[in-house]
């Protein structure tokens, strides 16, 4: 990010021709936004001339300033400061704290973490409630208008229903916040792997999440609410720790402890992991999806807290279940802990169903990845709509569910109607009217059910519930399956990525269901296992070819079921899956992250990276723009102006010809400074005393804001600032023979922001270069090094 990349002299530019817009446009928040149209994702820095590009033009050069897309929004990103900053006044705030104060902040931890998942608990509940009575009573009265053979009527109820919630939902993204559209994982993902994702976790982002996830799902259309949950969880753990945001925002003494972005990545952790077991009320799977999935970053006592979080989701969604049991939260508010129990079904395996459940394994995996390439595409052609601006996204999401009403509402009538069987009907299950159930009556006669309906006309969740259900070999006819399958993907791949709230996790769940009872019934004479149980293994497999997730869904499939004998074909059909997913294409988190733009550094570096060293990345930059250790303050003021970077050497020269690195200061230690006035009439070192007199940790915390404000008299610009106080003295550094691929691993596991590199033999200058985030990425370094992209198809 050129933001942060001190490697270029001041005078120079600071940006690069490319992605940045030629004007730049600020929001409230002073976040660089599109001149054109600060909410489209296209524009100056959109490149919509083809489908084959990158959403964001990318620069050809080693060093950019990047723009990247946060949920629909187009942002200027930054990095995060994870690693601790050691200079003089933070080890002076260290060694100061009282054995109380360590014990407030040990507790205030623990106190976050369990608000966290109380209130992504009620949220949650509330959420499923509102859902469940709302597209019930909608399906309840679209039903007796079908049943009264008022069919235009039942469709004009049902679209504009579904119209009405999905307009609410759109225009509360499109106007309000357009970064809460979307899952909000790529971001959450990107978020913990270092990336400032702004205006992503604020306020008015978990309002319109909640509301606009209950309008979207409520709605009908082909999209869960796992994903807004994760969001939303996020967003609590952001706001708890920061007391709100903006003006609104608590300065209570207590919060100074979570004012740095250490501990509000872990805190947001313990939101994502909440949020994934609220969902599919799955503690340990919440704890592992966010271990394996979300997180780049981990440490035991972060899974302690996570652990903790999940615990407190899961007795908060007991609680809410206990008191909607008899009925109390509406008619379509009951449900138990499990949310698709099979425990009740004895699982035996054979030698013959290998072969089928590795078919399973395969056809997930093949699925999975056709599905991410065409979902890529569908994206890229959603770019080109959207960057239309605000009304070419609500078009789009408006006829998505209008597309989708006619979908759900009129494919069951091309399904002839089942006779019950006759011990449900004489027990009264067989035909259900209007409420949950697998024998939909719709526009049958009494006797009879239509068991595509069973699966259209019913929430998420119900249909999910429906089709893993065991003992049901004979309920589901074969051309009502292959409809639904069919239906489902069609609206899988177009209905994410309009501008609504959106989770991947249940459409996929619900495709993979189908083609997994298709199977079964299929290869109905190899297959000894209940149909309903190979639906879940076509989810579980599906969901693994998408997303390449084994160990956290194995458990979230084993916690959503209830039925520990499926544990051995689940890790088979999901280890199958992933493979052959990974033989295609990467997951569809990471596609979605390359497509944003995002700066996201993978676990596993290019095989050809090995043959570059970080001396030959210098080297092809800039020189390094250096401060010395006390310096004129019109020499931090231009070199502020003239570079957006965040850090900056700082050398020391303690005798004439010697020259040593001193460390790393931050362009947010050094506004506070000047923002003080904190200077010095001469050129001399302070007293420790001096500058702790001054300034505290909490002031050093803050975001370093815009140069401009800062208005400094001639007089004050010939005066001097010593930086020793305020430099960090242990940054990490390497050496400049190190490979490009061990500087990666590096950068990725201490969660850097700045890397410097030393000379390996004793040089004039102690500092070879800098290296951050973007100068590690495997396109900006290919731009630079164009011989490496023939090493790289050779690989």
């Amino acid at each position: 990010m050129a933001e942060e990349q001190s490697s270029r002299p001041a005078g120079e530019p600071a940006t690069e021709p490319g992605p940045a817009p030629e004007v730049e446009c600020k929001n409230e928040d002073g976040v660089l936004q599109d001149p054109e149209d600060p909410e489209s994702t296209g524009g100056n820095g959109t490149d919509i001339s083809s489908l084959e590009q990158p959403l964001l033009k990318r620069s050809p050069t080693l060093t950019a300033s990047h723009l990247a897309i946060v949920g629909a929004k187009v942002s200027h990103i930054e990095s995060l400061d994870y690693e601790i900053i050691e200079n003089d006044l933070f080890k002076h705030d260290w060694r100061s704290r009282s054995n109380v104060e360590v014990l407030q902040y040990i507790f205030l931890k623990w106190a976050m973490a369990f608000l966290v998942g109380l209130l992504t608990g009620v949220i949650a509940s509330v959420t499923n409630l509102a859902i469940e009575n709302i597209t019930g009573l909608k399906m309840l009265h679209m039903v007796n208008l079908v049943r009264e053979r008022r069919y235009w009527a039942g469709f004009l109820y049902f679209a504009g229903v579904n119209f009405a919630l999905t307009f609410v939902a759109a225009v509360l993204c499109v106007v309000f916040a357009p970064t809460a559209a979307g899952p909000g994982i790529p971001e959450i993902k990107a978020y913990l792997n270092g990336v400032d994702t702004p205006n992503m976790f604020g306020a008015p982002q978990l309002i319109v999440k909640i509301i606009g996830s209950i309008g979207a799902v409520s709605s009908g259309m082909d999209l869960g609410k796992e994903g807004p949950l994760v969001h939303i969880g996020a967003c609590l753990a952001n706001l708890l720790s920061q007391g709100g945001e903006g003006r609104w925002r608590l300065r209570w003494r207590w919060l100074r402890y979570f004012n740095n972005d250490r501990d509000r990545r872990d805190l947001i952790t313990c939101g994502a992991s909440s949020g994934v077991c609220a969902a599919f009320r799955s503690p340990v799977g919440g704890v592992l999806f966010a271990l394996e999935e979300v997180a780049t970053w981990w440490r035991s006592a972060l899974l302690w807290r996570t652990f903790f979080s999940t615990a407190t989701v899961v007795v908060v969604l007991r609680g809410f279940i206990e008191v909607c049991r008899d009925g109390r939260c509406g008619m379509f508010g009951e449900g138990g802990l499990i949310l698709f129990d099979v425990s009740g079904v004895t699982v035996h395996y054979h030698v013959g169903d290998l072969l089928p459940v590795t078919l399973v394994g395969v056809l997930g995996g093949l699925l999975g990845a056709l599905y991410n390439h065409v979902l890529h595409q569908v994206l890229r052609l959603y770019n080109l709509i959207n960057a239309k601006g605000r009304l070419a996204k609500l078009a789009l999401a408006l006829a998505v569910c209008v597309f989708t009403s006619a979908g759900l509402y009129l494919l069951p009538f091309a399904v002839p109607c089942t006779p019950c069987d006759a011990g449900l009907a004489a027990a009264g299950v067989c035909p259900t009217v209007g409420k949950s159930g697998n024998f939909k009556q719709f526009n049958c006669p009494d006797g009879y059910y239509n068991d595509l309906a069973s699966l259209l006309h019913a929430t998420n969740t119900d249909a999910t519930r429906n089709i893993f259900s065991t003992g049901t070999s004979g309920e589901f006819r074969l051309d009502s399956l292959l409809i639904f399958f069919a239906i489902y993907c069609v609206l899988g791949l177009i209905t994410f990525g309009i501008a609504v709230p959106s989770g991947l996790f249940l459409p996929i769940i619900l495709m993979g269901s189908a083609y997994g009872r298709i199977l079964a019934l299929v290869l109905a004479k190899f297959v000894h296992i209940d149909h309903g149980l190979y639906a879940v293994l076509g989810a579980a497999a599906l969901m693994s070819g998408s997303m390449r997730m084994t160990v956290s869904l194995c458990v979230i499939f084993l916690e959503l079921t209830n039925n520990l004998l499926l544990l051995p074909i689940t890790m088979f059909v999901l280890l199958i899956a992933k493979t052959v997913g990974d033989a295609f294409n990467p997951s569809i988190y990471e596609i979605i992250l390359d497509l944003k733009g995002l700066p996201f550094l993978e676990p596993k570096p290019e095989t050809w990276m090995k043959d570059l060293t970080v001396g030959e990345l210098a080297a092809a930059k800039p020189r390094a723009i250096t401060l010395q250790v006390v310096e004129k303050v019109s020499t931090v003021v231009e070199v502020l102006r003239s570079t957006p970077h965040n850090g900056f050497p700082v050398v020391d020269r303690p005798r004439p010809g010697v020259s040593e690195l001193h460390g790393l200061v931050l362009r947010s230690h050094l506004m506070a400074v000047l923002r003080k006035k904190w200077f010095l009439t001469e050129k001399r070192r302070t007293e420790e005393w001096e500058a702790r007199e001054k300034f505290s940790s909490t002031e050093l915390a803050e975001k370093a804001g815009s140069i401009d404000e800062v208005q400094l008299s001639p007089e004050e610009m010939e005066m001097y600032i010593d930086l020793h106080p305020f430099t960090n003295t242990t940054p990490y550094t390497v050496v400049e023979t190190m490979s490009v691929a061990k500087a990666v691993v590096l950068f990725r596991t201490c969660a850097l922001r700045h890397m410097l590199i030393i000379p390996k033999f004793h040089q004039i200058s102690p500092i070879v270069g800098i290296l951050t985030r973007q100068d590690l990425r495997a396109h900006n370094i290919l731009g630079a090094f164009p011989h490496l992209a023939n090493k790289r198809k050779v690989h």
